[in-house]
């Protein structure tokens, strides 16, 4: 395996990849040692990470599926506002794990015991985003993502973690 570049097998269990982006929001309040540490601590595997300012293109990019929505400008604006970061994870499964572990997308409307739940009461910010399936977690991974960015690697614990999903 070639770790430099990111390439070489990768474990079959831990087949799937998801972008997850702590916002704005989550940055300004400090809370995003809190959600790196919950996705850790459930064993999500985090692979690739970047602190950046996203600018307004890949921003219209990310939001597409909005596009000509009547919030679809402050999505943009929001996002490009302060900086982000912005991370791939992987799992079995992780995609829906995230989307499960973010809840409700305003806090006021999300579960005690999720991000959302737990940490925002907010209609307009939602703390973080994470990818809804696997042709779009691709795609956006590939909006802030080289290939050589991602790295595999095995967890220590990946047996103690994952033991036998067949």
């Amino acid at each position: 395996m070639n770790i430099e570049s990111g390439q070489g097998p990768r474990n079959p269990r831990m087949s799937e990849r998801t972008l997850v982006i702590i916002k704005p929001d989550c940055i300004q309040r400090h809370l995003a040692g809190e959600v790196i540490g919950r996705l850790e601590q459930k064993g999500l595997k985090l692979v690739g990470a970047k602190f950046i300012h996203v600018s307004e293109e890949p921003a219209r990019q990310l939001y597409a599926v909005h596009r000509g929505k009547p919030f679809f400008e402050d999505l943009v604006k929001f996002i490009s506002s302060a900086p982000v970061l912005v991370m791939v994870w992987e799992a079995e499964g992780v995609i829906d794990m995230v989307r499960k572990m973010m809840g409700a997308t305003f806090g006021c409307d999300a579960e005690p015991g999720t991000i959302r739940g737990d940490l925002g009461c907010s209609k307009g910010y939602n703390l973080v985003h994470g990818s809804d399936s696997a042709e779009t977690a691709a795609r956006e991974i590939n909006l802030f993502f080289q290939p050589s960015e991602i790295v595999d690697y095995k967890l220590t614990d990946e047996d103690w973690l994952y033991g036998k999903n067949d």
